[in-house]
């Protein structure tokens, strides 16, 4: 003795505009209290378990990024922007100089010629990953 059951067939565009492309306005208001862990990374590196062991104080790890290249603003553990690293009233902060498109690790959404020595694109302020405005802001010094 079995059922069948009728789905509703859901027209995709009509009178929804929550899907994504649909061109409507997304109220994400209700997602605005939920904690994120943000962090900025500034390169990586491999080592063996060996080499790991025989890290100690005033053991130099060398990074895979050359210095002067761009950092990356994770957002739990996913990369979605990248800028310079800068020091803001003795704290460090990063201003976005990129924002990546799509999922993680996949191309940059390219600044328009000239944004990374203003710090703005097209219509966009560029950020500073802290919480002050950074108007005293200037690049992380190298030791």
């Amino acid at each position: 003795m079995t059922e069948a059951i009728e789905y509703e067939q859901f027209e995709q565009g009509a009178g929804s505009s929550a899907g994504p492309g649909a061109g409507g306005d997304v109220d994400l208001s209700r997602l605005a209290d939920i904690p994120m862990e943000l962090s900025v990374e500034i390169g990586r590196t491999h080592m063996t378990v060996g080499e790991t062991l025989d890290l100690r104080v005033g053991s130099v790890v060398t990074l895979e990024r050359l210095a002067g290249e761009t950092a990356d603003l994770l957002v739990n553990g996913s990369a979605i922007a990248r800028g310079e690293v800068v020091v803001i009233d003795e704290q460090y902060g990063l201003r976005i100089t990129e924002i990546l498109d799509g999922p993680p690790d996949s191309e940059l959404v390219h600044a328009p010629a000239g944004a990374a020595a203003n710090g703005t694109g097209e219509g966009e302020q560029a950020g500073v990953a802290v919480a002050e405005p950074a108007a005293d802001a200037s690049p992380a010094q190298e030791d």
